[in-house]
């Protein structure tokens, strides 16, 4: 199987692209949901995570309090640590399983923390969406409120923007309307399924 690794900063506009992909009949393998749902109710993380942290960071329904949880480990770099060594295998596994279930021409590991979780491993070409840091700060605020240094502080703690680009086998860039990057999607798609049918042929 081949994969693309599709990854950018918060507010870059991944989802969108991805959509685009899932529009063109490409299997998205998402790692926001694999992080979901190997803390889901009744997982062994979970209950590892309630027993570590407290009954607090859980919802009244026994879902995981996202929010509770960042307040805890957002200043203590120990417990992030510790939720990283826990989740991160966890997440691996779970991706593999749904790349070797794939059966489109290749599929796309969507993943905001490709390069800083080790998931590149995981895929054969990088794509990075891009756009400058005042994009992703305006784009960010516009969507989720809150204030913009809390949005700053989470561009801060993802890799830089430029060790992202070094790391790109291809790159889209994000700071135009819709039909252009619609344009740049489809150009890429055209590439990727060239060679992932060179790859079969191998």
């Amino acid at each position: 199987m081949f994969v693309v690794g599709l990854t950018g900063g918060i507010g870059s506009g991944k989802s969108t692209v991805a959509e685009m992909f899932a529009a063109l009949e490409v299997d998205l393998v998402d790692a926001d949901i694999a992080a979901r749902e190997v803390v889901a109710p009744g997982t062994p993380a979970l209950v590892e995570i309630a027993k570590h942290f407290g009954s607090e960071i859980l919802m009244s329904d026994g879902g995981l309090d996202r929010g509770a949880l960042r307040q805890v480990i957002f200043h203590q770099e120990k417990e992030k640590h510790w939720l990283e060594e826990l989740l991160h295998p966890l997440i691996r596994k779970w991706l593999i399983q749904k790349i070797s279930s794939s059966r489109t021409a290749y599929c796309l590991l969507v993943s905001p923390l490709l390069l800083e979780t080790g998931q590149a491993e995981l895929v054969d070409r990088i794509l990075v969406v891009d756009v400058s840091i005042d994009t992703q700060i305006a784009r960010t605020l516009a969507r989720d409120g809150g204030e913009e240094r809390t949005v700053r502080a989470i561009v801060a703690s993802q890799i830089g923007r430029s060790q992202r680009l070094e790391h790109a086998d291809d790159i889209i860039d994000n700071e135009m309307p819709l039909e252009p990057l619609r344009q740049q999607v489809e150009k890429l798609h055209q590439g990727y399924l060239a060679i992932a049918r060179a790859k079969r042929k191998q």
